[in-house]
């Protein structure tokens, strides 16, 4: 794999991935008129739930589904500019240009429960990064419809991001994942994903170490590891497995379709796969995502989600926690059948408890027929 790093216009980086080693990537200049992003977001502290708001409202101007001939991620062709300054690519990544966390100086941000001690009305910059992953230069096209290489250069991508990310002095955590289709919300349809470099734990990511922590209290095991074995022993919920690889729909799933992907060894996080890892990777995500292209009548709008482990303990809760994170990929829909959706209502919006119409052991059979 072959890094060739460039700057945009108004000086947002941008790093093309490419399978060839030998021939170095030439880049364009960029020669549109942008104006320099600011840093205009703001965190404000919810006390009541003790969670970090990102407010950027200057994400109501992105573009916001374009028609294929104005597509800001193709490559730049002719007189047409994008952000691209090239007229191919394989996989490219750049800073997004309506980011919610942007780079800045350091800012101290309490991120522990309990630790602001002006919890009411606390604010900081959104510091951190939020970038955009092109997985292929083509247009129409979708991630189950690349090909095996192509799939394992999305997946050394998203490891040297997070190897990067974490490096940088403001961000906790790393981020990776995608968001498929206009029922989930997206505003560009182009093939591609993003990746949020936190400058806090989340809370979700929070929730799940302390669970590991009561886990290991009571039993010494590993909370995923433990999940992991025990779904692979039962096996009703097992769509399939690699060498290194195992997914499955879970016992609880919230969502109509759910399914979690996970490596068969304990690693914290994407840049921790070994090379077979990746590889085995590459064909079992290809395999899951065009299982659920079949599933329905039309391609499954979903969202892609990497559990990563945080990047450093954060002063606040016990350190070992992190050691317990269990790379996992979580990947859902909330299409519930052919031409109906699920909603978050009362109950899952307001209370978070989640009420699923889906018998999971039933979603995880029939994505096993669909080989």
């Amino acid at each position: 794999m072959r890094r060739t790093v460039a700057r945009l216009a108004d000086g947002r980086e941008i790093i093309f991935y490419d399978r060839a080693e030998s021939a170095a990537r030439e880049v364009a200049a960029d020669r549109r008129p942008l104006a320099d992003p600011g840093d205009g977001s703001q965190m404000r502290y919810d006390a009541v739930l003790e969670e970090w708001v990102s407010m950027a409202s200057h994400r109501q101007d992105r573009t916001h589904l374009p028609p294929a001939d104005q597509c800001p991620l193709c490559p730049s062709v002719g007189g047409r500019r994008t952000e691209v300054p090239s007229s191919d690519y394989d996989v490219v990544v750049f800073q997004n240009r309506f980011p919610s966390f942007a780079p800045g100086p350091p800012v101290d941000v309490p991120l522990g429960p309990g630790a602001l001690p002006e919890a009411h009305f606390a604010s900081r910059p959104s510091v951190g990064r939020c970038e955009v992953v092109c997985f292929t230069s083509r247009h129409d096209s979708s991630f189950a419809e690349l090909g095996e290489q192509q799939a394992r250069l999305v997946v050394d991508t998203w490891a040297d991001r997070t190897t990067e990310l974490s490096r940088l002095t403001n961000v906790r955590q790393v981020f990776c994942f995608e968001n498929r289709g206009e029922a989930i919300g997206v505003t560009l349809n182009h093939p591609h994903g993003q990746i949020y470099a936190y400058p806090f734990i989340t809370p979700r990511t929070r929730r799940m170490l302390a669970a590991a922590g009561a886990h290991r209290d009571r039993t010494g095991g590993n909370l995923f590891a433990d999940t992991l074995r025990m779904e692979q022993a039962d096996g009703s919920r097992v769509v399939t497995r690699g060498a290194h690889w195992t997914a499955f729909v879970p016992f609880a799933a919230r969502w109509p379709v759910e399914l979690h992907l996970y490596p068969n060894r304990q690693v914290p996080d994407l840049a921790a796969l070994t090379d077979d890892e990746r590889d085995d990777l590459a064909r079992v995500y290809l395999d899951l995502l065009q299982r659920l292209d079949r599933l329905y009548d039309s391609p499954l709008p979903y969202i892609a989600a990497w559990h990563q482990s945080p990047v450093r303990a954060d002063g606040t809760s016990d350190e070992s926690l992190a050691s317990l994170a269990y790379l996992h990929l979580q990947l859902f829909s909330i299409q519930r059948a052919p031409g109906k959706l699920k909603y978050l209502a009362g109950s899952e919006s307001a209370m978070g408890v989640f009420v699923n119409d889906v018998v999971p052991e039933a979603v995880a059979a029939r994505l096993r027929e669909l080989r």
